[in-house]
């Protein structure tokens, strides 16, 4: 069984981490208690992943903090990422679990009931589910699901689920009520003035729901 906790899940943004940069910003927000890490650049080539990616595990290799790598398969082999998430229109989990063998955590975007009661959880350790509400972080996003639409696809869902869009501490509450077993951020802690503050306040919201 692979461990990993979707708790406080930091999904990096290059433009929004510009001031700190994707590396300390998120050496930072494990410090506050993040408890996964996404490498997402949708711009870069894959050398430049790889050149990040690195960089990101070094930097996350004392803490135990999985570095998961959005849809660049060849990136997170080549970086010895703990593990991938992929879209709907990316390669499809089936393939992309045969390119990077049992042991990587494989989570995949689901936004709809139907798309989450397709994933098959031997190849699938969990799903991301969203947009909870519009976010700028992605423009090209589906319509909100609001909470309602969360717990519903949750339910739907055979793996541990992960709420993202446009998600911040106040929201943790509603989002574990629905199900999911923690929220992932990009603005609550990308561009943050203080990423290890901003990661602290959503972890003891967290704890302070689960208490």
């Amino acid at each position: 069984m692979k461990a990993f906790d979707l708790s406080v899940y930091l999904v990096l943004d290059p433009q929004l981490c510009h001031s700190l940069g994707m590396v300390q910003t998120a050496r930072l927000a494990v410090e506050g208690g993040v408890t996964m890490v996404q490498l997402r650049d949708k711009q870069a080539s894959t050398a430049q992943m790889i050149e990040t990616g690195q960089a990101l595990k070094a930097v996350l290799a004392s803490s135990g903090i999985p570095l998961i790598v959005n849809d660049d398969v060849e990136a997170a082999i080549a970086i010895g990422a703990e593990g991938v998430h992929v879209g709907q229109s990316d390669m499809g989990a089936a393939v992309t679990r045969q390119r990077v063998g049992q042991a990587m955590i494989l989570g995949v975007s689901v936004e709809t009931e139907e798309l989450a009661r397709q994933v098959d959880p031997s190849i699938v350790d969990y799903v991301g589910i969203g947009p909870v509400f519009a976010t700028p972080t992605k423009p090209d996003h589906k319509r909100p699901i609001g909470f309602d639409g969360l717990a519903r696809i949750v339910a739907a869902a055979s793996v541990p689920a992960v709420a993202i869009g446009g998600l911040k501490a106040e929201h943790a509450g509603k989002a574990l009520a629905a199900g999911a077993q923690g929220i992932a951020v990009v603005s609550a802690i990308c561009g943050q003035q203080d990423p290890k503050q901003a990661a602290r306040r959503i972890a003891e919201e967290i704890k302070k729901v689960r208490a």
